[in-house]
């Protein structure tokens, strides 16, 4: 058996983790760190959340810790088998191991079990399906940790019935694919073809779960490789991505975006010909207004807002967003600057501020401009002038310049 001994393994055991260890020592119920915590750790990787699993019912579990004086928080996750205890101001999440015992593609009814075989075989992939005790052994029934070495993405057990489980799998496949996998293309024939086979069930899924887990593999690695096989296995129109996406400039787009850490949403855009298409992932998928927001205006403006000839290629730029009367316009343009793939450009706006404008009606009511209307007039007048000389007059300049109109 393998010991883990790493650094990363050893920062876990706090204050707060050593009491809980001790507590289900002395019950003598096994408690081992689950699935995605293990992983990372074998990455060499510190793991953002950890889980944990165990032989106790919710039930022991919540007469262990209430008798120890130990708060437990939100009751939400009891009928799953989730207990969440809190000690030294942290939260220790813990689910009684258990076997799905009815599954109808999206939600699973359990049983609890003490056989953490049993719990591992209902886990989706082997990179997902391992254990480890807190003395660092490994607890690996399927080979999870070979993959992980060799950078393989597989399904435990049966692939198809892994998927008949829960059709949100086939996503989570392609975004772990995104993750470890080293190469694009280097799947098991058998996989793509039970997910083939199976696309047709992400249409019961609900559009919050699958947008969770599709913005992750468009942040991932081979981006492009993986929304292509989303279109060979027929899995795009089940999950609000145009029938005719535009592929050929998400490959175009995808190879210089990746590096500028773009929002998913300006990586997604790139499938799409016009507005409709955004307005149907918004229907299937509902994506915030913002995502929304910021899909219709690259959509409309990558083609005509374009670099400047001559010295100051940022202008038409800066023009746009000191003309435009919206909220967050700025962001929207350094998004529209990460699909163009403008890197230089990209530095520059971001290092850029927005110049505000140096004169007020107060400044010409000074000079005697007095009614309403004529310092609208005036103002307009003099915010032109001011932009065409990129934003660099001053208020004396502007207000002599007032003098010649």
């Amino acid at each position: 058996t393998m010991r883990l001994q790493a650094p990363q393994f050893q920062a876990l055991f706090t204050p707060g983790l050593r009491s809980v260890a001790e507590l289900f020592e002395k019950k003598n119920y096994e408690l081992r760190i689950a699935g995605g915590a293990v992983r990372d750790l074998l990455s060499g990787v510190t793991p953002q959340d950890i889980d944990f699993a165990t032989t106790a019912t919710p039930a022991e579990m919540k007469e262990m810790f209430t008798a120890a004086g130990v708060r437990l928080i939100n009751n939400k996750g009891e009928k799953h088998g989730t207990i969440t205890a809190r000690l030294h101001e942290q939260n220790f999440e813990i689910t009684t191991l258990r076997i799905d015992v009815v599954t109808d593609g999206r939600h699973a009814e359990v049983e609890f079990t003490t056989d953490w075989h049993k719990d591992a075989e209902r886990r989706d992939l082997t990179v997902n399906s391992m254990f480890l005790g807190l003395d660092g052994t490994l607890y690996d029934f399927f080979n999870g940790y070979e993959d992980l070495k060799s950078k393989k993405i597989r399904f435990v057990g049966k692939a198809a019935e892994r998927i008949q489980e829960d059709y949100l799998r086939i996503l989570r496949y392609f975004r772990f694919y995104g993750r470890i996998a080293e190469k694009p293309g280097d799947h098991e024939p058998n996989t793509l073809q039970a997910i083939q086979e199976n696309a047709k069930g992400l249409a019961g899924i609900s559009g919050e779960r699958i947008w969770v887990e599709l913005k992750k593999i468009l942040l991932g690695n081979h981006v492009n490789h993986l929304v292509q096989l989303m279109y060979e296995l027929d899995i795009a129109q089940y999950i609000g991505l145009p029938l005719d996406g535009n592929l050929e400039e998400f490959a175009r787009v995808t190879k210089n975006i990746q590096n500028l850490s773009p929002k998913p949403m300006t990586v997604l855009t790139c499938l799409f010909k016009g507005k409709d298409d955004v307005t149907n992932l918004d229907l299937r998928l509902k994506i915030s207004k913002e995502e929304k927001n910021l899909g219709l205006f690259l959509v409309k403006h990558r083609q005509e807002l374009t670099k400047g000839p001559g010295p100051e290629p940022l202008r038409p730029y800066q023009d746009f967003l000191m003309d435009s009367r919206e909220a967050n316009t700025n962001s929207k343009i350094l998004e529209l600057l990460k699909y163009q793939g403008e890197e230089q450009l990209l530095k520059e706006m971001q290092e850029w501020t927005v110049p505000s404008f140096p004169v007020s009606g107060h400044d010409l009511r000074k000079m005697g401009v007095s009614s309403g209307k004529e310092i609208g007039t005036a103002l307009q007048q003099l915010r032109d002038e001011w932009k065409k000389s990129g934003y660099h007059m001053d208020k004396e300049e502007l207000l002599s310049c007032l003098k010649k109109l």
